[in-house]
């Protein structure tokens, strides 16, 4: 039995499906090229940049983030900008590496609610296209009154059934789909997390020590000309 044969005799319902099925694959496809285009799976280079900061060589960390298409590059550059300008209060910083942040967050999550509500939605499509199937099938038995016969009634059944099956198959490949970006989402987002607090403690400690050296030497600088 051919597919076009299978869509007819689902009815209207299976139209619909299919245009879901479409707009699936084609989010799918979409989403998987522009996570491979801007490499949300690479994160080799936050322990390069880490080392330059450790080293006290934030230019050559800035330089090593900027040529990353990475979301976790972004923010770690930005944290790496704002933490090295001393004209930052603490709480822009914060706002700032938080805006970067959410701007990422929000890139990479487009149209993944779309697969969420295709993969939600198709199966109760699917049921709704059985249940008005079935509802006709049963019209069909009660005008046939006495002359019944039982193959029409079989029939109407199982083509009934068939948007609930299409609506399963529309809805699984959609919510794995979902739950693979969505995973790669959170790794993203905790990867941002770990390189921005990494770089803030660092250039904190940092001039947290400067201060202290500071002071010790104003301090033994007085003893002296006492």
């Amino acid at each position: 039995m051919s597919a076009n044969t299978l869509l007819n005799q689902g009815g209207p319902i299976m139209y619909l499906l299919l245009g879901m099925s479409v707009l699936a694959v084609a989010v799918m496809a979409f989403k998987a090229f522009h996570f491979f285009r801007y490499r949300v799976f690479r994160t080799d280079f936050v322990g390069k940049a880490m080392q330059c900061v450790r080293e006290e060589n934030s230019d050559a960390a800035l330089a090593l983030l900027s040529k990353e298409r990475s979301p976790v590059a972004r923010v770690m550059e930005t944290t790496v900008r704002v933490a090295v300008d001393p004209t930052m209060a603490h709480a822009d910083s914060e706002a700032e590496i938080a805006r970067v942040g959410s701007s990422q967050i929000r890139e990479m999550e487009s149209w993944l609610r779309v697969l969420s509500s295709i993969a939600h939605l198709a199966p109760f499509c699917g049921l709704l296209g059985t249940v008005l199937g079935m509802i006709e099938a049963f019209m069909n038995l009660q005008a046939a009154g006495t002359r019944v016969d039982p193959a029409v009634l079989y029939g109407g059944i199982w083509e009934a059934l068939l948007t609930t099956a299409f609506g399963m198959a529309v809805a699984i490949p959609a919510m794995a789909a979902y739950f693979y970006f969505e995973g790669e989402v959170d790794k993203a987002r905790a990867g941002m997390k770990d390189a921005s607090i990494g770089v803030l403690v660092h250039y904190r400690k940092s001039r947290l020590a400067s201060a202290l050296n500071t002071e010790t030497l104003e301090e033994a600088s007085r003893r002296k000309g006492a």
